[in-house]
């Protein structure tokens, strides 16, 4: 058998190293936008932390545990980070609802209009204005349930966020699972497992590391939001209740945005430091969350060997 040779086309190397040409712009385009993020949260942090300097050097384990006061020597925001555990913990209580419903949509859901209908709303729902969902929860879980609510409370705070956040973390989550390979799907079914049972041990642990990270945008969203707060009408200054456990969530609450709003209303000369040092408690608080959630991914990738 006679040997053969190899023709290239010099066309298509010429081809291809002007795709790589435009491939290596498009990363250097990539990594220049990742310095500039970057840049753009280390000037915002440098600036509130700097403005909040006399504060955290001189008092600031003080400002983490006092109460709100007029006396700007004494106030704090302990409060208003309490409150904002509370919101937290209702909404991140209703996270399996969203995830629920985007396995619904991914796994059950057949494709038709009306399945598409209510992916497009999700969707829509997701960049409507806060302040819009803060009239929602005004009119639902303020005054048409204030039986269950208690009115302007921790709760109906809670609930309110929720469902502004809940678009997102549907999103996510469809993301996420419809991210899973076929094969996974595949060889379940092919060893006789169910539906249920395939979504139960493939399908989710697979999704779990980008469902986790959904979820954790939507609750540094949810720790940061302040118009709806406003709208259900938060208070600046007051307690989140007295040490019964039921007045701290069903009477008046504040939480850390609304501090934060206060402060920056009051005299610039006396509390310009004390919205700065609030802002400061909020990023690092969005940070540990962030930061627990990087670990619990870490392991959940981990021991799926990924």
């Amino acid at each position: 058998m006679a040997g053969t040779s190899t023709t290239v086309d010099l066309g298509d190397l010429r081809a291809r190293r002007g795709a790589d040409v435009r491939g290596q712009i498009f990363l250097v385009l990539l990594v220049a936008s990742v310095i500039l993020a970057f840049a753009m949260v280390g000037a915002v942090f440098y600036d509130v932390t700097l403005d909040a300097w006399d504060i955290i050097s001189q008092r600031f384990w003080d400002f983490l545990r006092m109460p709100s006061s007029s006396d700007p020597t004494k106030a704090g925001v302990a409060q208003g980070i309490r409150g904002s555990l509370l919101i937290a913990l209702i909404v991140v209580a209703t996270f399996p609802i969203g995830i629920a419903g985007a396995i619904y949509l991914e796994e059950y859901a057949d494709d038709t209009w009306s399945t598409r209908l209510i992916q497009v709303t999700v969707r829509n729902l997701a960049g409507v204005p806060s302040i819009v969902y803060g009239l929602l929860g005004l009119a639902v879980f303020v005054q048409s349930l204030r039986g269950l609510t208690g009115g302007s409370s921790v709760i109906a705070a809670g609930l309110t966020l929720a469902v502004l956040v809940l678009p997102v973390v549907v999103i996510t989550s469809a993301e996420a699972v419809r991210a899973v390979p076929p094969s996974l799907r595949e060889g379940a079914y092919g060893l006789g497992a169910t539906q249920w049972e395939v979504i139960r041990t493939q399908v989710v642990p697979a999704a779990l590391p980008g469902i986790l990270t959904g979820t954790v945008l939507a609750v540094a969203r949810a720790l940061g939001e302040a118009a709806p707060l406003l709208v259900i009408g938060a208070a600046g200054f007051y307690t989140t209740g007295n040490l019964d456990f039921l007045e701290q969530t069903q009477g008046a609450f504040t939480a850390l945005p609304m501090n934060i709003a206060n402060f920056a209303r009051l005299p610039a000369e006396t509390w310009r430091g004390h919205a700065a040092a609030a802002s400061v408690v909020l990023l690092v608080l969005v940070f540990i969350v962030n930061l627990v959630a990087i670990i619990a991914r870490a392991r959940i990738s981990k021991k799926l060997g990924r």
